[in-house]
């Protein structure tokens, strides 16, 4: 091999070197950000804890090589699966927030107004017996959004409202002149240029369809900030409430543990949103932590927790990604009572008594609770320790995709008893 072939292949093989380096420098700095979204907020001044490596040790713990320990067969008790009827499961939540009236979350400015309001509280990043693992992973920097009628609505502020209007009358004249434009040349062909008219057709469709959805964003700003012109008085009272709402959480950025987040900035955005969504409901809070230390005291690792509290409209989002993300009038999530744990890296033996320990928080009646196949245990703790009556649950189960008619779970289960029982007596 010549001089210069040597030289070529060093250079090639060089080059390949520093891209596969490069490569795996940027794909591990992604997995590392996303492990340690929950770590940055362990590391908000007044969250800081004495361990600061608390959280890399538990994330190694929960992600460790379990090898041929505890490696048993998995004993699914009854308590964690579908009852024969499907829809009593969610049933029996929404019987929970109709026992309470319970306020649920639409989006996070109503997240943000429980955690104000103290009807849910933060849930730290890592404890000694518990770790966030994945809370928050779908989130991004986006404007915060109002979420009504099925439809999310930009939260602004004075300035940001002003932008917004000069924005789509811009958009709006630009389009409206492109129009203009469009139609002369089509007017100006020749009759038998059939293919160029066609063209020229649908570039105008396109642009008619974009003035539509412009005019409808306008109608939209119209109709939900209607109050912000024509007011005399200064007092909140008079301003549109969406401003209002704006206004609410940027309080709340401005004092983010202890740290002032910036909602211009898509990360502070991200970082808000992650934090809004690490909250729970004390009585929910409370089981997750005894589930924990049973956990804990038995394996020495720390309980993964893959999901709180979630507004209806992150639990839409998040519905294109995970099919066990319900869409009902009332997501179970959304009422700051429901958790789930991460099932996906425990042995057999972790996973068996777990599930004992759930089953029997069931069988007291603090906890509805099922083992979904998407890896996690869907926990949900009642307020005051105890399960809504058959009478109630029956009620809601129209509510949670059911019928009215349907009968109750409670005389199915005692009907079918007694039809084996029967059954049984002929065969004697």
């Amino acid at each position: 091999m010549s001089r210069r072939a040597r030289h070529l292949l060093l250079l090639l093989v060089a080059t390949v070197a520093i891209a596969a380096g490069a490569w795996a420098l940027i794909h591990f700095g992604v997995l590392k950000r996303r492990a340690l979204r929950q770590s940055d907020l362990s590391d908000i001044p007044g969250e800081r804890r004495a361990d600061p490596d608390l959280w890399t040790r538990s994330l190694e713990k929960v992600k460790e090589d379990r090898g041929d320990t505890g490696n048993v067969a998995l004993e699914i008790p009854p308590e964690l699966r579908h009852y024969e009827d499907r829809h009593w499961f969610l049933a029996t939540q929404v019987a929970e927030v109709r026992k309470f009236n319970l306020q649920r979350c639409q989006d996070f400015v109503d997240l943000a107004a429980m955690i104000e309001r103290g009807e849910v509280v933060s849930v730290p990043a890592v404890t000694d017996t518990y770790i966030l693992f994945g809370v928050g992973a779908r989130v991004d920097g986006s404007a915060f959004t109002r979420y009504v009628a099925n439809q999310n609505l930009e939260l602004n502020d004075e300035a940001g409202l002003s932008d917004a209007y000069v924005r789509l009358e811009s958009a709006h004249a630009k389009l409206q002149r492109q129009i203009s434009v469009l139609q002369t040349q089509l007017g100006a062909l020749k009759k038998g240029d059939s293919t160029k008219q066609d063209e020229l057709q649908k570039e105008i469709t396109a642009r008619q369809q974009e003035l539509k959805s412009n005019d409808a964003e306008k109608a939209q700003l119209n109709q939900y900030y209607e109050q912000h012109y024509g007011q005399s008085s200064g007092s909140p009272e008079s301003q549109p409430k969406l401003l209002r709402d704006y206004e609410s959480l940027q309080t709340l950025a401005r004092n983010f543990r202890g740290r002032s987040l910036n909602l211009d900035d898509p990360s502070d955005r991200q970082a808000l949103k992650v934090y809004l969504l690490s909250s729970l409901r004390p009585q929910a809070l409370k089981i997750l932590e005894e589930i924990a230390k049973a956990y804990h005291d038995k394996f020495d690792r720390p309980l993964p927790v893959s999901s709180l509290t979630r507004p209806e409209q992150y639990q839409r989002a998040l519905r294109k990604v995970n099919r066990y993300a319900v869409l009902i009038d009332t997501p179970p999530h959304s009422t700051g009572l429901a958790f789930d744990i991460d099932y996906r890296y425990m042995s057999g033996a972790e996973q068996n008594f777990l599930m004992i320990e759930l089953a029997r928080l069931k069988d007291e009646g603090r906890i509805e609770v099922i083992r979904e196949r998407g890896a996690n245990y869907h926990v949900f703790a009642f307020i005051d320790g105890q399960r809504p009556s058959d009478d109630l649950i029956t009620a809601s189960l129209e509510d949670a995709g059911g019928s009215e008619k349907e009968t109750n779970q409670a005389e199915k289960t005692e009907a079918k008893a007694e039809t084996k029982s029967r059954t049984a007596k002929k065969r004697k």
